[in-house]
């Protein structure tokens, strides 16, 4: 039986080992780098396990085995950040690493639920490589792998000033970052089953409930959970606002002028009525229609 034939259990048993592998060599080669500045640390060992990954994702020729490590890197990352971090208070360090393993977990189980097995690439590689006609190795190295790994540790540069440098005690902005991952957290998972109820019983677009108020509000919850892990780092070392931002305002752009385009255009081929939706819709703010509509 060819890993393609797997059952979706079976394929989950299998990227379960990958990641509990990378895990593993996250955790052994990471106390080599204690003499690192633990930015350029945690991107080393980041890009090792990239490598690690991309290589598995040939060998099944499967480039959506990479899929889960979006939200599982930045558990680990935040953990690499709190070990070197000193005199910074316990409070937030556990308030930090429970609230992004959270929303991390969150999205992986949606991931795992909806992902079929391998038999399944997400459509969206497929489609890079028809647009740009490069080779999928090439594809699935530079904007599968490699991209998403930068993204994703940039994004994590606040929990560097929270876990690393954020000595700063306790305040009103660490409960504002606490409400902002675990609100987007749940966001995204009330939308995500909002939409999957919907999706077995229609083609159509979804217009109840939170997809009623914009057309991702997934989106707009994973936007939330950035923003907060940037409010926790700023909490943490006011000073380093400005240079953090980097982190949210970086996701923001990539969800807003990549993720959605990508995204509407597929809905507007698949799902009459989906082009009207855009008209009477934001994106991803849930302003909802009566704000939004253009006449």
């Amino acid at each position: 039986m060819g890993i393609q034939e797997l059952s979706h259990n079976r394929a989950l048993v299998v990227v379960a080992g990958v990641y509990t592998l990378l895990i593993g060599v996250a955790v052994a080669i990471f106390p080599l780098f204690n003499d690192w500045h633990p930015l350029v640390a945690t991107l080393v060992v980041d890009c090792v396990t990239t490598a690690i990954i991309f290589a598995l994702s040939c060998a099944v020729h499967n480039g959506s085995l990479y899929d889960a490590y979006w939200s599982t890197a930045p558990i680990l990352i935040a953990w690499g950040f709190a070990v070197r971090g000193t005199d910074v208070p316990g409070l937030r360090v556990a308030l930090v690493l429970i609230c992004v393993a959270i929303w991390g977990l969150r999205l992986t189980s949606n991931w795992a639920r909806n992902w079929p097995g391998f038999q399944h690439e997400d459509w969206r590689y497929t489609q890079m490589k028809e647009d740009t006609g490069l080779p999928w190795w090439a594809i699935n190295l530079t904007v599968v792998h490699v991209f998403p790994t930068l993204q994703v540790w940039t994004a994590c540069i606040g929990l560097y000033a929270a876990l690393t440098l954020g000595t700063n005690k306790m305040s009103v902005l660490d409960a504002v970052a606490v409400a902002l991952i675990i609100g987007g957290a749940t966001i995204e998972l009330i939308a995500d089953a909002q939409l999957r109820a919907h999706r077995t019983a229609s083609t159509s677009p979804c217009r109840t409930g939170l997809w009623s108020l914009s057309r991702h509000p997934n989106y707009f919850g994973e936007l939330c959970a950035w923003w907060g892990m940037w409010c926790f780092g700023v909490a943490g070392h006011p000073s380093a606002w400005w240079w953090t931002l980097v982190g949210p305002v970086t996701m923001t752009i990539l969800l807003r002028s990549a993720s959605v385009p990508m995204m509407d255009k597929r809905s507007v081929q698949r799902r009459p009525g989906y082009d009207v939706l855009m008209r009477e819709l934001p994106a991803i703010l849930p302003i909802g229609r009566q704000i939004f509509r253009r006449h």
